[in-house]
């Protein structure tokens, strides 16, 4: 099976995609992250994604189409997409990508949650410098390392008040218009990611399996 997970920056979309890549089985591929590790390995791609993360602004579609379908192509099973795709031409090239291997994307998850909860989450919010765990600002007061990897916890520069609201415009300008391409095609399910982890989780589940019941998937 073959999931997008879409929804503005800090809507949950890496948190719920992982928890449901390890639920079903399949692979968690997160364009953030390929990004990330880009950025680490200090590659003229990776500072070039670096760059654009730090303003705000979308990487370009040619470098973000060629790191994920690297990656699609060395799947066995099915995946999670969190991050991915961002824009209708990111969208086509998943469809085309799936279709060169025999498969087709089977739901397209879109988590809504409004500008002021998103901002109120980035600005809690802290990141492992490692495995890009996520915590909150109430939870650094106690916790001084990853409780996973050991790793230190930072800030975005990219959650920083004004980026935030810079880049919740940029996706609703450029990823908005996949809500009716998913949609034509009967693939989109909207979900309420206003509310906690496992409520949120729930709702998916939810989603999901009454779709299956219904014969739709």
């Amino acid at each position: 099976m073959y999931i997008v997970l879409l929804g503005p920056p800090g809507a949950g979309k890496g948190t719920q995609a992982a928890i449901l890549a390890k639920k079903m089985g399949l692979a968690h591929i997160s364009s953030g992250d390929i990004f990330r590790q880009a950025i680490e390995k200090g590659d003229k791609l990776g500072m070039i994604a670096k760059d654009y993360m730090e303003r705000g602004i979308l990487v370009p579609d040619e470098i973000t189409i060629n790191l994920v379908l690297e990656r699609l192509r060395s799947l066995k099973d099915g995946a999670v997409f969190d991050g991915f795709p961002r824009n209708l031409k990111q969208a086509e090239a998943l469809d085309e990508g799936l279709a060169k291997e025999g498969k087709a994307l089977d739901w397209a998850i879109y988590l809504f949650v409004p500008l002021s909860e998103i901002t109120r989450r980035l600005n809690v919010r802290w990141v492992c410098q490692n495995c890009q765990k996520p915590y909150s600002s109430e939870e650094t007061n106690t916790i001084v390392k990853c409780s996973v990897c050991g790793g230190e916890l930072r800030q975005r520069a990219d959650d920083r008040p004004e980026v935030v609201e810079k880049r919740y415009q940029v996706y609703l300008d450029e990823t908005t218009p996949l809500l009716d391409y998913y949609s034509r095609q009967g693939k989109l399910l909207t979900i309420d990611g206003s509310g906690g982890v496992d409520e949120v989780g729930r709702l998916i589940e939810e989603a999901l399996t009454r779709r299956d019941f219904d014969g739709n998937s």
